[in-house]
């Protein structure tokens, strides 16, 4: 026990110095009377500290033989059986009260002013406890001494305690200390800080242990340090240069290309900020919003000593997106600690191990355990850590898995991954110094619900308690979400009236700036000249219908776009489009694909409609006549370009970033590469019966987006979508004072998006009625995710001095991206993955047959575990099965039975890629019947799911 306090401290000291970074260590100096040698002290004290409640009977009658030897030196002790009460004196509790009575009787500490200190020993297991359990063990003495021989067991205690203190050099320091109040966000580092020394400190193959070894090396904490070769954090330098230079240094711009208004202003407002706080940026779609903030960052992270940047984002897809640009940009900036060695870098979501970005930097091969559980049992093999080209970027052996990836410096990564630091659950502490030490980039910030905002609220206000510099990104962000992120941030309430200008802003592009005690201000930069108008029809919502228009407006050729809001849809309105075109002109985009499967769509895609450079560098070949059938997936993420888009009602803000795809890039002047009838942009509206009163979207888009922001949308939109000779003369929400049925982006986004997310009413007299009884259902069903969201949803940071008693209770245990784990965060249902596989007509299992890359057709061995890159390629191909599987009754029955047809040799601990998960296999025809369902899966439609007959 001696030996690893002596561990623990010293690993608390170099991950002090060399890995903590500065906007994490000022955080701690600033609360404490001494400043850096003070910080650095408590550091180290708690970490030496922090396993004391193992000096007990509780803990040691754990094995018999040790406990013996005890005995025979004085420290008496009951038999493990005859302890049955125990289990109330977890280590981490028991030393929380012996370093409490340590201080108050041996340095005269008021017991009031311990309890912010001795939390972190009792919360170095992932949970803080709370009064009860505190109170329990208190009224149980003998586990912490036993009768008879306290005097002893308190001897060996103090003795342990008084030398840790001498050897951190805190006993000239306990006096002034017990006079300081720390924060909660202070607690929460220092508690997580620990619990990382407490991990390093706990591997044996970094720091073994041997009987009868006496005395401290100094040599074994250096070959571990070296051994471990943890990466240091970035050390940003402030770029000096004007922005013009700087985005050309750090962004592969088109030649002749000249830097966005926005992205200008962007970097202005980073360089004049009096310190670095909340910067939401509102500009069109293609704007570059995301090299503004990546620039930003840079700014943030080298004023505030932010150690890295994580960037979320609303899907796996988004961030896959996103990490090669990431990479890009970092090997492209500058370090003041570039001898350090390599930065550390990971992509965090439930599918990161199989992205080919990231894959090359783990050097794919062996998937590494997650064993968390107090740092033991990971490997520790350098060869095993994959380095970038320029051997700068790492993703590090140690930093793997789901608790400890986000440590990483450069993390990209799902919403998820920071709304769970909003969330009750084991090891948050360790989640709060992951963000605390980092700027973060918040992408696409308009597609988060009511839950899903209730956390994104709550993590800001945290994220504002820290100083954490935060860049929020968004085409379409209503008006109240802006107000209610800012307040958030600040730390205030969201109807502080310093916060009404945010909210009544009119202006688009526009960027907010807010920081804790400061009132928010507003910048209005000059839009980029960029434009699309983009004329707007109904569309009656009848697959006969729909093909005679794409057949009259694609005669000369042309690229569409439907955009349905359900797969069902999808799947009938290109089954009905093929028997038109030919199966050759129509593909469908959706999120029912394997994940090869979905890889390759997305590459093909922008290989046929991405930029022209895009499609000339990926050697494709704009079609001459296609039509895309898509779900949501269009919306975001892919930077592809339509000439025609025909779009199910949407939301207003989803649907103009749907309408962001048509004519996205120039295409000849004046768009006369595209043909002749397509070189106006024109998006026609469907999914809605237009004959009723008011018109009724179709009951698939009110099972996903609700009846009330649908009917918003409509009414916003229907002075655009009167019959040309009705047009009014001025649309009402058209400010510019333009003619017609034209929505114009971006000059329209932001007068639409306000519009339909205010509290005026709008649409015409006849509606309102049918409008009032959606509002009411929208508002309840809003309150209901309020209360929902509220059951696991993290405090506020108490008032400075309070300790973090109970800080988790009633949490929700560990937080993660497994099967249901999204569900922590997100307002919706358990869902079910399965990994798809064949059986072929001689009874054996085998790959899927299409895969490309001599993949596909692969037998797989049931008797033994598929070696790891055939083993790879089955967790590959993972399926998300739709929301038919997401009721309690079918999600059982389909679990049952996926059990029941399990393949056993795949179960294997050593079966690092399948074991634990949930087969599906397909007959020939790639058919499967699942739980009342037939399921039917092509490599062109994805998952077709039917009631069983």
């Amino acid at each position: 026990m001696w030996r690893h306090m002596a561990d623990s401290a010293g690993v608390a000291g170099r991950l002090w110095d060399e890995w903590v970074p500065t906007q994490v260590r000022r955080l701690i100096v600033d609360a404490l009377p001494g400043g850096a040698e003070d910080a650095r002290r408590l550091a180290v004290w708690l970490a030496a500290t922090h396993d004391i409640g193992k000096a007990t009977p509780a803990f040691a009658c754990q094995v018999e033989g040790l406990a013996e030897a005890m005995r025979r030196c004085g420290l008496d002790m009951p038999l493990y059986r005859q302890m049955p009460d125990r289990k109330l004196a977890p280590h981490g509790l028991a030393g929380q009260l012996l370093l409490q009575q340590w201080l108050v009787e041996r340095h005269g500490w008021p017991k009031a002013a311990t309890g912010q200190f001795v939390i972190i020993a009792g919360g170095h297991h992932g949970v803080p406890p709370n009064y009860p359990a505190i109170n329990e063990l208190g009224n149980h003495p003998s586990l912490l001494r036993t009768r008879g021989s306290e005097d002893i067991w308190r001897g060996v205690q103090d003795e342990l305690l008084d030398v840790a203190t001498a050897a951190c050099g805190v006993g000239e320091r306990l006096a002034a200390w017990q006079r300081v109040k720390l924060p909660q966000p202070v607690q929460v580092l220092l508690t997580a800080l620990v619990i990382v020394a407490d991990w390093i400190a706990s591997n044996p193959d970094l720091f073994p242990y041997f009987p009868g070894e006496r005395g401290s090396d100094p040599e074994r904490l250096d070959t571990a340090w070296r051994e471990l070769n943890l990466p240091a954090p970035w050390a940003a330098t402030e770029p000096t240069q004007p922005a013009e230079e700087l985005f050309a240094q750090r962004f592969d711009l088109p030649e002749g290309a000249r830097i966005r208004p926005v992205q200008r202003e962007a970097v202005r407002l980073a360089r004049e900020l009096p310190t670095p706080g909340l910067l939401v940026i509102e500009a069109p779609m293609g704007e570059g919003k995301t090299e503004a903030a990546l620039a930003a960052a840079e700014i943030f992270a080298a004023r505030s000593g932010a150690g890295g940047c994580f960037v979320a984002l609303p899907t796996m897809a988004t961030g896959n997106a996103m990490f090669p640009r990431l990479l890009d940009w970092l090997e492209r900036l500058p370090d003041e600690r570039a001898d350090t060695g390599a930065h550390s870098v990971a992509l965090q979501h439930s599918k990161a191990a199989l992205n080919r970005d990231f894959a090359e930097l783990m050097r794919a091969g062996r998937r590494q355990h997650d064993l968390d559980r107090d740092g033991t049992g990971d490997a520790w093999r350098h060869s095993e850590d994959a380095r970038s080209a320029s051997a700068e970027l790492v993703a590090h052996h140690w930093l793997r898995g789901r608790k400890k990836a986000m440590l990483s410096s450069f993390v990209v990564g799902t919403i998820d991954q920071l709304l769970f630091a909003g969330l009750k659950s084991r090891h948050l502490a360790l989640r709060h110094l992951a963000v605390a030490g980092k700027v973060v980039v918040i992408d696409e910030a308009h597609a988060y619900d009511t839950y899903m905002s209730s956390y994104l609220a709550r993590v800001l206000e945290w994220l504002g308690a820290y100083g954490v510099p935060v860049v929020v990104l968004s085409a379409t962000l209503p008006p109240q979400r802006r107000r209610a992120l800012a307040a958030a941030y600040s730390g205030t309430e969201e109807d502080d009236a310093a916060f009404a200008p945010v909210e009544q802003a009119r202006d688009y592009p526009l960027l907010t700036t807010a920081a804790p005690g400061t009132e928010p201000r507003l910048s209005a930069p000059e839009a980029s000249g960029r434009g699309t108008d983009v004329a707007v029809e109904r569309l009656a919502d009848d697959l006969d219908t729909l093909a005679d228009r794409l057949a009259e407006d694609l005669a000369e050729g042309g690229c569409a776009v439907v955009v349905r809001n359900t797969v069902n849809r999808v799947h009938e309105t290109a089954a009905h489009l093929r028997r038109r075109f030919g199966d050759e002109r129509v593909t469908v985009a959706h999120a029912r694909f394997l994940d090869l499967d979905r890889l390759a769509k997305d590459e093909a895609l922008l290989a046929d409609f991405g930029p022209p450079e895009k499609v000339a560098e990926l050697g494709g070949k704009r079609p001459h006549t296609r039509i895309v059938v898509a779900s949501q997936v269009v919306e975001q993420s892919l930077d592809i370009d339509f000439d025609l888009m025909v779009s199910d009602l949407a939301p207003v803000d989803l649907l103009l970033q749907r309408m962001g795809r048509l004519h996205r890039h120039p295409r000849g002047e004046g768009q006369s590469q595209r043909p002749r009838p397509l070189r106006t942009a024109r998006c026609l509206i469907t999914g809605v019966d237009w004959e009723t009163v008011p018109p009724e979207p179709v009951a698939g888009s009110q099972r996903i987006y609700y009846r009330h922001p649908l009917l918003r949308s409509l009414a916003v939109l229907d002075p655009y979508l009167a019959e040309a000779e009705d047009a009014p003369g001025v649309p009402a929400s058209a400010e510019d004072g333009r003619l017609g049925n034209v929505v114009g982006l971006p000059g329209d986004i932001s007068p639409l998006v306000r519009r339909a997310y205010g509290d005026e009413p709008v649409g015409p007299p006849q509606w309102q009625e049918a409008m009032a009884t959606a509002r009411k259902e929208h508002d309840d069903h809003q309150a209901n995710q309020r209360s929902n969201a509220g059951k696991f949803l993290l405090n506020p940071a108490g008032r400075a001095g309070r300790a973090l008693v109970g800080w988790i209770d009633a949490g929700m245990g560990d937080a993660d991206e497994t099967r249901g784990g999204r569900a922590q965060v997100r307002d919706i249902n358990d869902t079910l993955e399965v990994l798809v596989v064949q059986r072929r007509a001689d009874g054996t299992l085998a790959t899927v047959p299409w895969l490309a890359d001599n993949k596909g057709g692969r037998e797989l061995p049931t008797g033994a575990v598929p070696p790891p890159p055939l083993a790879r390629t089955v967790a590959a191909c993972g399926l998300r099965l739709p929301y038919q599987f997401s009721f309690s009754d079918v999600l059982d029955r389909a679990i049952e039975e996926l059990e029941a047809a399990c393949v056993e040799a795949w179960q294997a601990k050593e079966s690092y890629w399948l074991a634990g998960e949930l087969i599906l296999v397909l007959d020939e025809d790639c058919r499967a019947s699942l739980a009342g369902f037939d399921l039917h899966y092509t490599p062109f439609n994805g998952l077709e799911v039917h009631h069983a007959q």
